[in-house]
Order: C-alpha cells, then structure tokens, then sequence
C-alpha cells in the first residue's frame, strides 16, 4: 500500500487539512461541534445535529467498527493495483461518522462486520491517508449501528397536485450501441425528432427543453453537452429550459418539466437523456481524447473507491449481513432482466443466461460480479411532457402523471448514509404513497432503476412490493418479477441486459407498456407504472397510469 506518484489524493484546504494531515503525529482528528459534542465528518461551517457554529478539530482514538467491505477486483486505481479492500468503518466515539479507508494487513476472508479496527497512517505526499486494520484485541463482532431516525415525510402543502396538469405525450430513442463512435450530439437529436414526432408535435411547437445532468466536462461520457448543445443544434429558443445533475436522479428532468408546465412557464417540454460512455472511454484508449485530469479526489478516491460499484457492494453486503440475502437473490434479478431483454430487438445483451453463468461471472467487486452491473453503452431517449389541455388533441394517447416522490430524508453523503438499506430510496418511495390513493398492489408494471442488481432489490423493497428484509423470499426463483408474474419487472431488459440509459430507458419502457406496444414482452393489461430513476445518488420515482 505504498504511496505511489499518480494515486489520487485530495486537496488540502484550510476546511480539512487537520484530517489530511493527522498522520504526522499518529493521531486521527475529527471536527467536533463544542456546543453538542457531537462528531461532523465531512468537515461543515455548522453542526448538523444542534446547528451550533463552536466547531474545531479534536483528537480521537482510531479505534472503529469494521460496517462494509468489498474486494475490488475491477477497477484499477494509481498506486493500488487491483486487488484491494474498500472499506468503511465507524467511530467508536461517535458511530455516527463513518470513515471510507483501506483495510489493511489482513487477509480479506478474515473480515467479518462488527470486529474492531485501529487507524494506521500512510504518506503519500502532504497527505496522511488513514487505513485500518484489525485491531489486536478483538471481542465478538459489535452490532452494526442503527440509523438515526425514521423517514420523516412531509404531507402535500396544497389538495391540489401539479401532476394532474401534466401528461407524457410522446417518447423517442436513438440508436443504441456498445461503440457507436458517433457525436453525442446527434444521437440526442435522433431522439428528441423521433418524441416530436411521436406525439404529433413539431419542433416549432416546443417551447421547453429539461436535460439532465447537463453541460460540463466534467461529466465525460455521461451527456452530449446539455440543453446549449442542443438548442444550438435545433435553434427551439426555449420560454424554460433546465439542466442539472443536483435533481431527482437521471429522471429528474421529467419532474422538473412537469413543474414547469404546470406552472405555466411551457406547454410542451422535451426532455433527454443521452450517454456515450462506451465510445468515449475507446476514444480515451486510442488516445483520440485526453485523459481526464481530476482535481480534487474528495473523500472516497483515495481509497480506490472510484465507481458507486465500491459504495453499494457494501449496501449489498450489509444486507446479506443482516437479512439472509444471498448472491441468488440477486441473481434472479439478473436472469429476468435478460429473459426480457431477449425479447426485446434492439437490447444490447439477448442470450440466455443462467444461474450458474451468473455464479460464475469474473468478479468485479464483491459481492458483485459482471452480472450485477449494467452495460455502458451509446444511446439517447428523450420524453416529451405536454400540458394535459393539449394532450388529448395530439397524435397518441396521453400517459398521466398520478404521484412523483422526491422527497430525502437520509444523508446525501454515499457513505455517511443509512446502513440498513440503499440510501435515498425510502424516503422517496413514502413521499410517493402520500400523494395517491393507489397502493403497490395497483401496479401492474415497474420499471425499477438497475444500474446494478442491488439498486433493484432496494426499490422493490422500498416501493412497498415486500417488506424490508423480504426481498430474499419474494425474489425467489424469479416467478414474482416475470412478465406473467405479481410484479412484471423491467420488462425491456433493463440497464443490465438493454443498456445504460440512466432510468430514461424505464420511463420509456413504462410508456411502451402503458400504451400497449411491448409486443412480446408486453404485459397484459398494463394500466399502472412505477418507474424510479436513480440509485444510491439522489432519486426519484412517478406512477404513471393510462387515461381510462
């Protein structure tokens, strides 16, 4: 684990050089608020828990509570070749901090979750990285520590729901492909023409474009250059547009749109969603693009803890920890989003899979093997949003809007959130179920967020399909979620087996499904949706329904 020229370190400040720095002494600080005695990690201007501004750093003891690991096998890192452990342990004098590291002189297979774990310093340049390792006196293992309060959802502030003043109108994709080796730009126009016209609009008539998550270098292959390139491209002169990645998720620019119209600021807003992840990381290899340079490495990179992969393995693993699920549960999850997928034309990955494929998939980072994760691709789906007066005039019937949930009520911070699930799906599943009449029972479709299989489970769980911890039971040989069972789930193949399309591609689905135009995978009767974009970043989910 030595230091090594290139490793990603973060940038000291004046906010948090006491952390970065603590290594010179051997002693580990953390801000402290004087006024509640509380611990604050990341380092804030405020304490979180009494707002009080008396915050200073002060010594701790280094000692913590091993609460998630996960064998990196994927992902290489400057300076930490693969293999190496991801870790997050949690504060003996504060539990409420939790600390992403390395674990460090120790086999792997001797982890357990609960056992003891002492601070040990390693210099990399100005910084002191703080890894743990076991610590020599060692007790039973220690319950995992509890979250802090239930969600607290907040009732509608009006009897009047903007949703009922909104419908989805029209829908379009692009090519979809692993290495198109196309501008960006133009697969976001093939889909943005194809939702025009499929709602019997032209372009004259948008007045509104929603993006997300917007213009930015810094987002790679991850957008085509926001709603400036776009309009550039198609001269629409939008009354509203909106871009962002600080939204409800991928999808978050339906939401927004939707407010829009309903607030009278747009009658009909497109919105898209395009990546190229694929093509963009092939052109980095043949060196037709820079590598990007990264700033600040944050609190996570340091560690080798580059993909959300590194953070929701553990959700995984606390899971299994603490409920009984197994990599089974979430194998089924894998093999019915490819059954569909085989259904399905245009989905990237169409061959059978089995059970025993997926158990035997190379690793990526445990407990995830290449099964559990999505597949980066080149593609673009845009949604038009239309004002629901206009609606009922155009080409295709209208799909209304019955709830959207959006509420959090866990910390944002990845690894400073919930342990007993994935952060940010519970809080915006309640606040979806305050703003219907509909239960989990009325769904007839969901089109639920999978960049990797566990994202899936938690919103199944979170949505209220089952219960929390039952998702074992409920997943069990995969009858529950197929497309003839109690909850047809991600009925196009999903991002696991269709492609990444960062939850647009399940609002399209749900449409598809909705409209009655699924062909062969289309569910009978389908007349609900649940479609929830995002996963572990902030998120949001809708319940679209039929006019009839």
């Amino acid at each position: 684990m030595a230091g090594v020229p290139g490793r990603p370190l973060p940038q000291l400040t004046d906010q948090n050089a006491y952390f970065w720095t603590s290594g010179a002494d051997g002693r580990l600080r953390i801000q402290r608020c004087g006024s509640c005695t509380a611990l604050i990690h990341p380092p804030q201007p405020v304490c979180r828990y009494c707002r009080g501004h008396d915050l200073a750093p002060q010594e701790v003891s280094g000692h913590a509570t091993l609460i998630g690991f996960t064998v990196n096998h994927r992902f290489t890192t400057p300076g930490l070749p693969p293999s190496y452990v991801v870790a997050q342990v949690a504060l003996e004098e504060d539990p409420r901090v939790r600390l992403t590291t390395n674990a460090v002189e120790c086999d792997p297979d001797d982890l357990v979750l609960g056992m003891r774990m002492e601070v040990v310093f390693e210099q990399a340049g100005e910084v002191w990285l703080p890894l743990f390792r076991p610590a020599a006196e060692q007790g039973e293992p220690a319950p995992l520590p509890e979250d802090e309060l239930p969600p607290v959802v907040r009732p509608m502030v009006t009897t009047h729901k903007f949703e009922d003043r909104v419908a989805l109108t029209g829908i379009g994709s692009s090519r979809l492909g692993r290495r198109l080796m196309v501008s960006p730009l133009s697969l976001t126009v093939q889909a943005c023409e194809a939702a025009v016209a499929d709602a019997g609009l032209t372009l004259d008539d948008i007045d509104g474009l929603a993006t997300y998550p917007g213009a930015g270098a810094a987002y790679g292959g991850f957008a085509e250059g926001g709603v400036t390139a776009l309009e550039s491209a198609l001269g629409i002169r939008p009354t509203w547009y909106n871009g962002g990645g600080e939204t409800f998720g991928p999808g978050g620019s339906i939401v927004a749109a939707m407010l829009a119209v309903a607030g009278g600021l747009a009658r009909h807003v497109l919105c898209f969603r395009t990546l190229w992840e694929a093509s963009y990381g092939e052109l980095i290899k043949q060196g037709r693009l820079p590598v990007p340079v990264g700033g600040d490495a944050g609190w996570l990179k340091p560690f080798g803890a580059t993909s959300a992969a590194h953070t929701l393995a553990q959700n995984a693993q606390r899971h299994m920890h603490r409920y009984g699920t197994t990599r089974e549960t979430l194998g089924w999850i894998a093999l019915n989003q490819r059954a569909n997928a085989a259904l399905h034309p245009d989905a990237i990955y169409r061959d059978p899979l089995t059970m025993d494929d997926y158990l035997e998939a190379r690793p990526i980072t445990t407990p995830f093997g290449l099964y559990d994760c999505d597949v980066p691709c080149d593609g673009a789906v845009a949604v038009v949003v239309s004002a629901v007066e206009t609606a009922r005039d155009l080409a295709r019937p209208p799909i209304l809007v019955e709830a959207v949930g959006t509420q959090i009520t866990e910390r944002m911070e990845w690894d400073q959130s919930t342990l007993t699930h994935e952060p940010h799906t519970l809080g915006q599943s309640a606040h979806l179920w305050t703003r219907t009449d509909l239960r989990p029972s009325d769904v007839d479709v969901a089109q639920l967020y999978d960049g990797f299989t566990f994202n899936c489970l938690s919103w199944i769980e979170a949505l209220g399909f089952c219960g929390i911890g039952e998702a074992k039971d409920f997943l069990d040989g995969g009858k529950n979620i197929a497309r003839d069972g109690v909850l047809p789930l991600n009925t196009h193949g999903g991002q696991l087996s269709h492609g990444r399309t960062h939850g647009m591609g399940l609002v399209h689905e749900a449409v598809v499904q909705l409209r009655g135009d699924g062909g062969a995978r289309q569910v009978p009767g389908a007349r609900v949706a649940a479609v929830s974009t995002g996963g572990l970043a902030p998120s949001g989910v809708l319940l679209l329904r039929t006019d009839t």
